[in-house]
């Protein structure tokens, strides 16, 4: 049964995928956000400035405690309530529709009178809401509902929480929906004041992702609701609240109107970043401003569910294996950025239509990680793959030979039957010569002289494929083919032989040069076998077949005609028109049933006489 097996790339797509599936699961976990989340965060807060899904409502502003109301008021902050009472009369007397008041009434006025005017000033108004606050001691394991006053209770039309809880890059993006105490729920403020215009029952919490309110299902997010900024902070108007009093606005910019009466200024600690203003906090009582005009206009954001991010990634997953298969580098890297491109507009149409939110950063991130790092790994092992063919090859073939054989994607491609012409050189007479001199000398001889030979080899395009002793067998046309490969054999083989007389003068002017030794070549061509050979232990890049054995014979067989370099008919049809050559014999081979018909090389056609191979001075043995 054949064993299944994945590929390093499919393992390392995999491993990709489980990670971003755990760390999106993670997300489920109470008060942790993950990484992917939070640069979610990033595209959530993009998409809002883009599409702006709710307009400011124009029956919503704001009474603004300002640097300028601080400094115009005498009194430090919390101010008397004799003039809180005095704004909310007056906005009564303009005609205000209704009024929030995003100020603490917890504790009693150093002056009870105050808080009775207060009252009855809330208890003209035509609608009014107040907050509560529920605090909690982790410490303690305590928690204390904060309500104000009873006569304030008695006055309000409505109650409700004004916490808020800021994401993990300090940015607002959502607040809580509901807190309870001693099993009380108690909602946000801004439903409170909802009901004042939509005349609607409070509202009923049915889940952690869901709340009921006027006949329609409010998404949640973690138990939060997310704002749907109207643009940056000052999107809604701001008059000053010790200016109100004072007459400096007119009564129709109040007319009519839901006033939410908060503090705006920096000292009093109320502001906070929010996707359209890092830079520029917004003070909670606009953030409410913006919540309260979204439930109005019956518009509310929401957050896929962590099973659409798993089937976003599994996606972008197999759309990286694609990916994975094309050859082009660059094609890749353009598919894989059209994608993500494609994916990100993808999820901001989904917004704009839907005001829903799509995961953007698992996707995303599993579309990049899945194409560039099985791309990093190939690339490293297509250099290791290319190192390791590099230090096999260098001993065979030229280097710059080498280079173009780096671009073969699999060693295993270089197996093959192939049109070769096949090179078998020997020194004449080298087994006695080694006879009559110590192994060094030998050693200076043979070194310069395999040195000298593999190099004529290499600039001709040939590949040494072994020495043994001072024989060398080459060939020429593969791994880099070569249409004439028969010409640069035979050209070889006659540097090679005129190379030897310049060796012979460099040594006599050394004083180590013997007696004059001489150079066999044979030459045949044909369809040999070439490729890799040998264990993970040694490895050899070799021919086989009958046409590298015939090279041997007749390299043997100069010695028989005492001529330098011979070669079969194969050969020489291939190159007659180049060099000159002289048909020797039609003689038997060894190994071989039909006789084997023998050119001389001579030399290039026209070359001149030093150029020219001559016979053997002196033949002996080897």
């Amino acid at each position: 049964m054949k064993r299944f097996s994945l590929s390093p790339r499919a393992w390392l797509l995999i491993s990709i995928a489980f990670l971003l599936v755990l760390l999106e699961l993670s997300a489920i976990l109470p008060d942790w956000s993950s990484p992917l989340e939070r640069g979610d965060y990033a595209f959530r807060d993009w998409f809002l400035r883009l599409a702006r899904p709710v307009a400011p409502h124009p029956d919503i502003v704001i009474a603004a405690i300002d640097d300028f109301s601080l400094a115009w008021n005498p009194s430090r902050w919390p101010w008397p309530r004799r003039d809180l009472a005095e704004i909310v009369n007056w906005l009564n007397a303009a005609g205000a529709r209704a009024i929030g008041v995003d100020i603490f009434l917890f504790e009693p006025d150093s002056d009870p009178q105050g808080d009775l005017a207060l009252a009855e000033a809330l208890r003209q108004a035509e609608f009014s809401a107040g907050v509560l606050q529920v605090t909690r001691d982790p410490s303690l394991g305590t928690e204390t509902l904060h309500l104000p006053l009873p006569l304030y209770r008695q006055v309000f039309d409505g109650l409700g929480i004004t916490a808020v809880r800021a994401d993990e890059d300090a940015v607002l993006r959502a607040v809580p929906a509901c807190d309870s105490f001693d099993g009380q729920v108690f909602c946000h403020w801004a439903f409170a004041l909802a009901r004042s215009l939509l005349q609607a029952e409070s509202p009923v919490p049915v889940s952690q992702r869901a709340l009921l309110f006027n006949g329609r299902l409010i998404p949640l997010y973690q138990g939060r609701i997310l704002v749907p900024y109207a643009g940056p902070t000052g999107t809604y108007p701001y008059y000053s609240a010790a200016r109100i009093p004072l007459g400096d606005y007119p009564p129709e910019a109040f007319r009519g109107k839901i006033v939410l009466l908060g503090a705006t200024s920096s000292s009093l600690q109320d502001i906070y970043p929010t996707p359209f203003s890092a830079r520029r906090p917004m003070p909670g009582v606009e953030v409410i401003a913006n919540l309260l005009a979204a439930i109005l206009a019956g518009v509310s954001l929401q957050v896929a569910p962590v099973w659409v991010n798993l089937v976003a990634i599994a996606l972008m997953a197999l759309l990286a294996a694609w990916i994975g298969r094309l050859h082009s580098p660059a094609w890749m890297l353009a598919t894989m950025l059209t994608g993500m491109l494609v994916y990100a507009l993808l999820a901001l149409l989904v917004f704009v239509r839907f005001r829903l939110f799509l995961p953007v950063t698992g996707a995303e991130t599993m579309l990049f990680l899945g194409v560039v790092l099985p791309g990093l790994e190939q690339a490293i092992a297509q250099e290791r793959e290319k190192a390791r063919i590099r230090r096999l090859f260098s001993r065979f073939i030229a280097p710059a030979m080498v280079e173009q054989l780096l671009q073969t994607p699999r060693l295993e491609a270089l197996n093959k039957r192939a049109d070769l012409t096949i090179l078998f050189s020997d020194i004449r007479g080298f087994t006695s010569l080694s006879e009559r001199l110590a192994p060094e000398q030998v050693v200076a001889l043979l070194n310069p002289y395999l040195a000298e030979m593999t190099e004529i080899i290499h600039r001709n395009g040939g590949t040494v494929d072994k020495y043994e002793g001072d024989a060398i067998l080459a060939f020429f046309g593969e791994p880099l083919p070569m249409s004439d490969h028969a010409r640069r054999a035979v050209r070889a083989a006659l540097e090679m032989r005129l190379a030897l007389d310049g060796l012979m003068a460099r040594w006599s002017a050394q004083g180590i040069a013997p007696e004059r030794f001489e150079i066999g070549v044979g030459l045949d061509c044909g369809e040999v076998f070439v490729g890799l050979l040998g264990s993970e232990q040694r490895i050899n890049y070799t021919v086989i077949g009958d046409h590298v054995n015939l090279a041997a014979r007749i390299q043997d067989l100069t010695k028989t005609y005492a001529w330098p370099v011979l070669m079969s008919e194969a050969v020489y049809r291939r190159v007659e028109a180049e060099f000159d050559c002289e048909f020797v014999a039609e003689t038997q081979v060894k190994g071989k049933q039909e006789p084997v018909r023998l050119y001389k090389l001579i030399g290039l056609r026209g070359a001149s006489q030093e150029s020219r191979l001559r016979a053997y001075k002196t033949v002996e043995a080897a």
